[in-house]
């Protein structure tokens, strides 16, 4: 005879009574994710779970923020922030390395402010400056090369800072062994 409901473990009343954890507790603000949330006191936490990546401190137990933190603090691979060392020099040694390692060459690395004429950040930028030389022709007002032309047209619309944060799927190299393929 198969019973349908769950093993009841030793040490779960201990965790229920003593430490005061729930199964069920929500840990995120759901009026927060809306921008609704209007509460002084609000004792859930409040984090746009859509742009939120996991707290690299919190992975290794040493995140002095708590509740206060801006990152997400639970064990998400697929908000995983970029791996340091991969973004640095290109490769990563750890085999079981959790976070992501994105392409550097690609296209969303590229600083969209200093592709517009002026980034703030100045050399501490973590984007690239891609350098080009002016494109004469557009600058006096048409180019017959057009997108295909080698040198350099600058845009003047105003970058989307959310669309420089993203990754497309294209641009990570390589995932979490662990992760579920889509």
């Amino acid at each position: 005879m198969i019973q349908d409901e769950e093993p009841i473990f030793d040490f779960e009343e201990f965790v229920h009574k003593t430490l005061g954890l729930k199964e069920s507790e929500q840990y995120y603000c759901p009026e927060f994710q809306q921008n609704r949330c209007f509460k002084r006191n609000c004792t859930l936490q409040h984090i746009k779970l859509d742009k939120a990546v996991v707290c690299k401190h919190w992975l290794r137990g040493l995140c002095k923020k708590g509740t206060s933190c801006e990152f997400l603090h639970e064990f998400n691979l697929k908000k995983m922030p970029e791996c340091w060392f991969f973004s640095k020099y290109g490769e990563c040694s750890n085999q079981d390395c959790i976070f992501l390692h994105v392409d550097p060459n690609s296209e969303y690395r590229e600083c969209l402010w200093y592709k517009r004429g002026f980034c703030r950040h100045g050399n501490m930028c973590r984007n690239k400056h891609i350098k080009k030389k002016l494109c004469y022709n557009y600058y006096l007002g048409f180019c017959p090369a057009g997108p295909n032309c080698e040198f350099g047209h600058p845009k003047l619309e105003i970058p989307d800072t959310d669309l420089q944060r993203t990754y497309k799927r294209k641009d990570v190299i390589q995932r979490p062994s662990n992760i579920v393929k889509e």
